[in-house]
This record gives C-alpha cells, structure tokens and sequence, in this order.
C-alpha cells in the first residue's frame, strides 16, 4: 500500500472529528461505497461520441438563438411609451408590452422570465441529481431532457407573429430547461469518464500499490478531467463554426434585406435547424455511452452573457444574419482561447484553481466595460462594432473558464456523487441566476437605464473571486473522503474493516468476480 498519513478532518495531524484514523492516501481517490454495475474502461468510441454530442447542445437554437427570436416578437407585439398605450409600434427608443400584471421594459420582461426558468430548473435539477448517482439509470436523465429539447425546438416553426409572443416565452422557458438540465447532466458524466480512462486506472493502482506518491497521480488525474473538459469544448466550438457556416448559407436564401416578417420566419427556422444538428450529434453518444456504476441505494429506502445578450439584440435590431456572423466571431475565437489555454496548462502543469483565477479577472472586466456605458453612449456596448469586439474577447478570455471551472468542480466532489454534486453546483448557480434577473429588471425600471445592471453584475463577480481564493483543493479531497466514509457506517452499516478494504488495489479478474457475485446476489 502507499504511504499512510493520521490527517484529520482539516488536513491537520489527528483524526476524523476526533477520532483516530489512518487515512491511505489512495482513499482520497476512491469511494468506500457498495456500487451495482460494471466497471468499465472508457473506450476511445465513447469518449469522442460524448465530444460530440455537446455541439448538439451548445445552445445555438435554445439559448443563443431563442432568445432572440422570442425578443423579437416582445418587440413586435409592444409599444412606444412616449405615446398612448399601444397606439405606436416600437422604435429606436423604449419598448413597453404588458406582461406577468404590469406594463413592463421588453428588457425588464426578459429577465424576468429568465430568473423564473432559472428557479423551475433549481427545481427539478434537485429532483434528478437527488436520485442519479444511484443505481445505473442516469443516462435516461440527459435523454429525457434531450428529447424535449427538440420538440420545444421544433416547436418554433409554428411561432411567427406578434400575437404568438406568449407560445414564444412558454417555448424560450422549456427550450432554457431542456438545454440546461441536458447539458448539466451531459458535464456530470465527464468524472468517470476520465477516471476511467486506461492512464488513470493505470495509475490509480500503482499509488495504491505504493510505485507512486500522491502528487504524481494528482497531476495525471489532474491533466485528465482538465484534458476531457478542455477538448470537449475545443470541438464543440470547432462543430459549430461548421454549423454556423451552413447556417449562413440557409439565411441567405431565406432572409429578404428589411423585411421584418422573413427576418422572423428566419428566426424559427434557425431554432428547428438547431433540433436537426442536436439529433444527428446525439446518436452516437446514445449508442455507445457505457452504463457506469453507481452506488447502490441505501436497505430500507453565465448570467452575465444574458446581460450582453439583451443589450446585443437591441442593437443589432435582432437582424438573424448579423447575429449568425457575431455567432461565429465568437465561436472561432474560442476554440482559439480553449486550445490556447490548454496547451499552456498542459506544458506547465497548472493547477485548476490557478487558471481558473486568471480567467475569472477577464470575466470582471467585462462588467467594468459595461459600467462605463451607464454615463454616456459613445462605448460600454452601445455599439456594433463593440459586440463583435465582446465576441472574440468572451471567446479567447472567458469560455475557458467554463472548461477550467468543470474540471475544478469535479476535484471537489466525492467520487461516485458527481450526478448529486454537478446538480447540486447547477443549482447554486440557478438560485443567483435567479435572483438576478429580479434584481437587473427592478433596476432597470428604477433607473431607466439598461447599463446599469453591470454594476451588480461587478460585486457579484468581485465576491465570487474571493470565495475562490478561500478553497482548498486538498483538504477537499480528505473532506470529500470524510463525507463518504460516514455514509458508508451510518447509511449502509459498514464496518471499519470493509471501508479499508474498499480502496485496497484488486486485479481485473477480481473485479469481475465481484461484480458477478454481486449480480447474482441481487
């Protein structure tokens, strides 16, 4: 066995919450936990199908284009405030329509709606992620989410006038639900995917055999969930380029220069167009995603991108082909950032919360940009010219965050939990997301100023860079090992001895044999 340190709760010399207990440093990368299933060894098929799959669910129609068609029809439908309540049609000025009890800012209206999808989805990410990492079934979750993804995205195609606005937000708030709760559980599998690659498992077993110190295997566990995150996003930005590009190609034949009603038929087909790609990208994922093992149950039982975005269809005039051509400025810039960032982490090793640091002092930047423009409107995204510059600069700076900030969760949950804890970060994410919409809208309306919501957006970002700076990769790992073998006496009555055993190194012909005799145990 490797080398055995007394650590307590806190990384310190002592016990787990007082008591005493010799802690191997292979333990930190197990789980205690009984589990059903077949281990498995992820095949290069599985891996590449599941790469795939995320340019189907990158959010071209639910996320980037809906919301677009959907404010399309806000401003279609609304009215000038300067004049008597819906005598007007919307101008290059202000854009009331009344919505949820209230004559409301077509801006205010958006989030809104947005903080309402963001709470159903809290909701029923609490649902699923309570019940996925138990028994093998997960899978049937992403599909299930995928599966209405396309209907709502399909579902546009009958959305294009005015008076439809109202279908148009019940299908922008599934079309966020199905793409969000998708692609949450989608990430939730890229853990055990790295785990279980062959370098990894490789690995795993010489720290427990004592050929490797813990730091070695860290940085190969490391490299790897950074790698799967990293590439993933490399090629489903590479994927979309491709997408867009034949995009561009269908609204040139569709879109009739000032013409407001094919603008809108385009807007639509963009959204069904994006439901196709989703279907021809998810088959393979479907077809050779391994059902990996999960625990057994227990006996007796980017807000601020909404932000821009807003801003952004404004200005733009919600004109489908400027937005497909500011869609590939900023996909191309990020596989650029993605591949960049990677390459440089993968050279010097960088550890996860170190970049992840780096990228989130773009991210605050970004908000200190949109604070200039709430004193004048020479620039501070007012301008087209700069949301073609916000495209390339979110692609290079900003996505790798999201890449990074994958890999950085997954460090920090215990192993076999990643479907609970990946729901549970989701929502984390979707009660701020949901608050935040409220509070941009009641700031707008108070201040008549639609710049002004970066100011909250900045103290958020500025709070949530100083939590980062407090966490401890690991002593999270000891916590996270804490967590499970506590689970393991009080939930499933396991005694000392079998914890212990749980992490010991076993051939593959003993894995088999267990596993067997765990089938026909059930």
């Amino acid at each position: 066995m490797g080398r055995e340190t007394e650590l307590d709760h806190d990384g310190a010399e002592g016990g787990y919450g007082g008591d005493t207990h010799l802690v191997d440093e292979a333990a930190l990368f197990a789980s205690p936990l009984p589990m059903v299933g077949v281990e498995r060894t992820t095949t290069r098929k599985e891996l590449w199908s599941w790469y795939v799959y995320y340019i189907g669910n990158s959010g071209l129609g639910p996320f980037n284009f809906a919301i677009s068609a959907w404010q399309n029809l806000l401003y279609l439908a609304g009215w000038d405030p300067a004049f008597d309540r819906g005598t007007v049609p919307c101008g290059d000025g202000d854009c009331y329509l009344n919505a949820f009890g209230q004559d409301r800012d077509i801006n205010s209206i958006v989030l809104v709606t947005n903080g309402l999808s963001f709470a159903l989805q809290a909701v029923l990410m609490l649902l699923a992620g309570s019940f996925a990492d138990y028994g093998t079934w997960r899978p049937h979750i992403t599909t299930a989410f995928t599966l209405l993804g396309w209907g709502v995205s399909f579902g546009w195609l009958g959305v294009t006038t005015a008076e439809k606005w109202q279908i148009g937000t019940a299908l922008y708030i599934l079309g966020l639900i199905s793409y969000q709760c998708a692609l949450t559980f989608w990430t939730a599998a890229f853990p055990g995917l790295a785990r279980d690659l062959p370098e990894v498992k490789a690995s795993e077993e010489k720290l427990a055999l004592g050929e490797i110190d813990r730091q070695t295997h860290d940085n190969v566990d490391m490299l790897a969930r950074n790698r799967l995150a990293n590439v993933s996003f490399f090629v489903c930005s590479v994927g979309e380029l491709v997408v867009l590009g034949i995009l561009a190609g269908i609204l040139q034949a569709i879109v009739i220069p000032d013409d407001t009603e094919s603008n809108t038929r385009a807007l639509s087909v963009v959204c069904a167009y994006s439901a196709g790609v989703w279907i021809v990208c998810a088959m393979p994922w479907f077809f050779w995603e391994q059902y990996r093992p999960g625990n057994k149950l227990p006996p007796r039982t980017s807000y601020l991108s909404v932000v821009v975005a807003t801003l952004q269809n404004n200005v733009v005039s919600y004109d489908t082909k400027v937005l497909n051509y500011l869609l590939i400025d900023g996909i191309g810039a990020q596989a650029i950032g993605i591949g960049l960032f990677w390459v440089i982490q993968k050279k010097y090793t960088i550890r996860t919360k170190n970049l992840l640091l780096f990228n989130a002092f773009w991210i605050l930047l970004l908000c200190v940009w949109g604070c200039i423009g709430i004193t004048q409107e020479s620039f501070g995204f007012h301008n087209v010219w700069e949301f073609w510059a916000y495209q390339a600069y979110y692609g290079i700076f900003v996505c790798p965050w999201y890449a990074v900030s994958q890999a950085m969760i997954s460090e920090v949950v215990p192993r076999g939990k990643e479907f609970l804890f990946f729901a549970l970060f989701s929502i984390m994410g979707k009660t701020s997301s949901f608050i935040g919409p409220f509070v941009s809208s009641a700031i707008i309306e108070r201040s008549g100023n639609t710049n002004m919501p970066f100011t909250f957006l900045l103290a958020l970002g500025v709070f949530a860079v100083a939590i980062l700076f407090c966490v401890n990769v690991d002593k999270s790992r000891i916590e996270c090992r804490a967590y499970l073998e506590e689970e393991a006496r009080r939930v499933y009555e396991m005694p000392s001895g079998a914890i212990t055993a749980a992490t010991l190194p076993r051939s593959e012909e003993g894995r088999e044999a267990e596993q067997e005799a765990d089938v026909k145990g059930r």
